[in-house]
Order: structure tokens, then sequence, then C-alpha cells
């Protein structure tokens, strides 16, 4: 027998002793899985973003089938939304309380209209790589650079480059708040945030933290940090020159005057009426 031959046995023999090995290993050692686990499992969407904070669907399917129902309440498939995990408490035999739906904005309003170009970028379509060697392609340093990595990591469909704004839009009705867009935007510009009463929602579309004339030379619709929407609600807060407007401000009850009253547009309701001409 040469030696090529003689190494193929041996390595086929060694390859059949360790397969046999393995087989018994794994039949002494296995553990069979709570059959609740692929019962959940299979009632989950199976994308396996991540959102719910767990590894995958398998995995947040195992927590639910291992918690208690105190426990339960802390868990949530946030693509499933209410439906699915009202299925899988009934199949657990707990009881789920529905949370309040959410979806993701975007907050900044640098379109091509607001934000005139300065300069072409002509190198790689990466908006992390941007960030870190440029501003944005208005020269406002916080905000979007328009190149769309919040687009390629959506598994749902629900952003796009709008062409003529030049920023990613947010399909609300596809939306699933999976914070993928959030993770991955350089300048933190998406939130998720409750999609309100009859999708009324009011909020901040600036991230600028610059003085207010500085702010307005790169975006027309920067907030310029003038506190009048904290007069009218004080639970609005002013800081680093930028408004913040916390959810617990009601948007059907302040949105329009709050929007009215900004003096830039930078902030959104979006239950918003046209004020008609001459009012």
């Amino acid at each position: 027998m040469d030696i090529i031959t003689s190494s193929i046995v041996m390595l086929g023999s060694i390859a059949l002793a360790s397969g046999v090995v393995l087989y018994f290993v794994s039949k002494k050692f296995y553990v069979k899985e709570d059959a609740k686990i692929s019962e959940v499992e299979k009632l989950l969407p199976g994308v396996n973003c991540g959102a719910c904070g767990k590894a995958g669907c398998h995995d947040f399917a195992k927590a639910c089938s291992k918690t208690d129902a105190e426990g339960f309440k802390q868990l949530y498939c946030t693509v499933g939304g209410n439906k699915v995990m009202q299925k899988v408490a009934e199949a657990l035999g707990y009881r789920q309380e529905e949370k309040e739906e959410t979806v993701a904005v975007l907050r900044c309003q640098g379109t091509c209209q607001n934000a005139p170009s300065k300069f072409e970028y002509t190198g790689l379509k990466s908006c992390r790589l941007v960030a870190q060697i440029s501003t944005s392609q208005s020269e406002c340093p916080y905000g979007c650079v328009r190149l769309g990595d919040c687009v390629s990591v959506c598994k749902f469909g629900a952003l796009k480059i709008d062409k003529e704004l030049g920023i990613p839009v947010v399909d609300e009705n596809k939306c699933v708040s999976c914070g993928a867009c959030v993770e991955i935007c350089p300048k933190k510009l998406f939130e998720i945030r409750p999609k309100g009463k009859d999708g009324k929602r009011v909020y901040v579309a600036c991230r600028n933290q610059q003085k207010g004339a500085i702010a307005r030379k790169n975006c027309s619709a920067a907030c310029i940090g003038c506190m009048k929407c904290t007069k009218i609600n004080p639970e609005i807060k002013v800081e680093n020159n930028l408004s913040y407007i916390p959810t617990s401000v009601d948007a059907e009850t302040y949105g329009q005057e709050l929007a009215d009253n900004c003096p830039t547009g930078a902030i959104v309701y979006t239950g918003r009426k046209e004020k008609k001409h001459g009012a």
C-alpha cells in the first residue's frame, strides 16, 4: 500500500472513529428542550432582528417560556406587536397587557431645500465612513449625511431616501420599531417614539447644538434654542441650544400650538392643520 492510500485510510478511520464518539456523546449529554419553547417560537415573526434585546427569536421564545408572569411583562416582540404577544401569552397561560405602538422618527429636516449641499461627495456611499472624516453635505455637523445606511439595514422596507428631499422617509405602516436605524445612524438622528393617538406626534426634528445663527446658516429648519416652546409647556427643556419634547407632552393638546409658534419649523406635529389664508 503506497503512502497516499495509507494516509487516506488513516484519515478516514480517524474521521469515522470521531463521528462515532461524537454520536454517543451527544446522546449521553442530550438535554430535551421544553416543548413550550418550540410552540412559542412558531408564533413569532422569525426575522431574528434582535429588537427584543435577545439574540434572536429562539432566544426570545426561551426567555418567554422560562420566566414567570411578572417577568413576562418585561418581554416584548416589537415586530409582532400586541397581536403576537397576545398569542404568546395565551400559549403560556399568562395575561398580556397591551402596549402603546411605537414608530421610528427622524429628528432632522436637513432636506435639499432646507439645507442645500455645499459640496458634492463622490466617495464610498457610507454614512458611517463620511461621519468619521467630514460633516453632512450641508456642513451641518449634526445633520443627515443622506447616504442611506439606515435604508440598507431596514429589513422591513420602512425606509427610503426621498429623491426630492434627499433624506430618509419613514413609512410608519411598515415600521416595526426594531431600532436598526437608531443603531446604524452615526448622527443618532432616529428615535423610537409612541405613534400617538390617531397618529398624532410632536417632536423636535433637529439635533443641532450650535448657537442659533450658526445653526440656521446650515439649515433653515434648525432649532435655535429660542425657548418659546418651554413657555407653552414647562416639561420641554432646552439644553445645549437644543429643545427636546418628551413623550409625556400630549401631542393632541399642545402639538398645534408648539408647531405654530416655532419660528424655524423645527417642531413637527403630525396632526398639524395648516392655517387658513387670512386667519
